[in-house]
């Protein structure tokens, strides 16, 4: 696969501070040019989309260990908020497109409902079975809103996907500090703060027909079919709309992933082939370095996080259950701000930070084991920073793609590179169920027991 060096103000990015290209006039003239013309209704209805499909899925991330106690490994929690989620984005663009985008909304935005509200109110002495299964629901709705949403932006263009990108990226923030909120400093009980959280999708409702503009979508009702790529006499997809290159930049970094589109006339067969041939390609400057920082920062979360534990009176807390929610909210922070700062910082050696990330999983393991970080306010530092690792690699990743893989291509590049961090959330899920009941025993045969005094609510 040919790959083709471009410099950012070609690619649509801002260039990097203090580089010669850089200065104030080109941010603003940057920035005006690519909000000018945009629809604020459009906007607002994307970005609260974005919002309200992802929060949910991180509130259910962050009451991991309410909902399942210490007997239970939180990786079970990750896996069943996962893996639903993925196999619906592997299955429903074939069949998903004949089902009108407002009927798709309701039934999305009534399953997370129904899910949380299976959750919330299933008593903390029943099966946790239970639990998983409303967890299922509310993944099931994510999965589908992402490609139900994704779908819509075909009709209103490139700062729609902005605005998506931009609440996905916001939600992961405002999910685990609204748990923290509402069960920490407002001392509402789990129940209760999940019960608030099962109104969140009518949020989505709100947007959809109330706020989102329904003018392109007369459109959609003409034709429920995907729109298939336009074929030069070459075979290769020629770009209709003629859309700028910095538009381009900008949309395909925050989409994330390519639309389904319907075969081409092109043998079925070869085109597997070939894009075989194109992940192979892939594989070694971007698909390894994010599964490896997705492997290892989700261990973390899930497998070694509920072991970190210290003295309440030590601590900010009262009770060991608030550890968990507050490491959950500081690598929610850490990565908004990195995928927030594509703009200003980017980083060329994807490989760098991953290895910093496995770094990260080596230190916070060997203190679940021997407990020697002094203070937990330095555990709050490497979770941020562990946070701020994970975005970057992230978002550079998709940027790195975006400047050396030729247009034609770029499109399939990002789809099959954005593979990479659910597998590696999944792989994670594994390691970590194992690796936290192996610490939490190992910590309770050496006199520190606290991993065990947490109860599901």
């Amino acid at each position: 696969m040919p790959l083709i060096s471009r410099s950012p103000s070609s690619s649509g990015l801002l260039p990097m501070p203090g580089s010669p290209s850089a200065s104030w006039a080109v941010y603003r003239a940057r920035l005006v040019s690519f909000f000018q013309a945009a629809d604020t209704h459009v906007l607002a209805a994307f970005w609260l989309f974005g919002l309200i499909n992802n929060v949910l899925y991180v509130i259910i991330l962050s009451a991991a260990q309410d909902l399942v106690g210490s007997d239970v490994p939180k990786g079970l929690v990750l896996l069943a908020d996962v893996l639903p989620s993925f196999f619906t984005k592997l299955i429903a663009p074939y069949f998903i497109h004949k089902v009108p985008y407002s009927l798709r909304i309701i039934f999305f935005a009534a399953i997370s409902s129904v899910g949380m509200l299976m959750i919330a109110f299933t008593p903390a002495d029943k099966s946790v079975g239970v639990k998983m299964a409303g967890v299922v629901l509310a993944s099931l709705s994510s999965g589908g809103g992402e490609l139900s949403f994704l779908g819509l932006t075909h009709y209103y263009g490139h700062m729609s996907l902005a605005a998506w990108g931009s609440g996905t990226g916001a939600a992961g923030l405002i999910g685990a500090g609204l748990y923290v909120v509402l069960t920490d400093w407002l001392g509402f009980s789990v129940k209760n703060s999940l019960v608030a959280s099962s109104f969140l999708p009518v949020v989505m409702l709100v947007s959809f027909f109330l706020v989102l503009p329904r003018g392109p979508l007369r459109e959609e009702s003409k034709s429920r079919a995907y729109e298939p790529l336009l074929q030069s006499d070459d075979g290769e997809a020629r770009n209709v709309d003629d859309v700028s290159t910095s538009n381009a930049a900008a949309s395909s970094l925050l989409a994330p992933g390519p639309t389904a589109l319907s075969p081409t006339d092109a043998d079925p067969w070869s085109r597997i082939w070939a894009n075989l041939g194109r992940a192979k390609a892939l594989f070694l400057p971007y698909m390894l370095p994010l599964l490896l920082v997705y492997v290892a920062e989700y261990t973390i979360n899930q497998g070694v996080s509920p072991t970190l534990l210290f003295p309440l009176e030590s601590s900010p807390f009262t009770e060991f259950r608030d550890f968990y929610p507050m490491y959950s909210f500081l690598y929610q922070l850490g990565v908004f701000i990195s995928r927030s700062s594509i703009a200003f910082i980017r980083i060329r050696h994807l490989y760098f930070p991953s290895f910093l990330q496995v770094g990260n999983l080596a230190l916070l393991t060997l203190h679940s084991l021997l407990n020697f970080i002094p203070s937990v306010y330095i555990v709050f530092v490497v979770i941020f920073w562990e946070g701020l690792l994970g975005g970057a690699v992230y978002v550079n990743t998709f940027a790195d793609i975006m400047e050396t893989v030729p247009f034609a291509e770029r499109e399939f590049s990002l789809g099959a590179t954005s593979v990479s961090d659910s597998a590696g959330i999944c792989i994670a899920g594994f390691i970590g169920m194992a690796m936290e009941v192996w610490l939490c025993n190992y910590q309770v045969r050496h006199g520190r027991d606290w991993c065990k005094n947490i109860r599901a609510s």
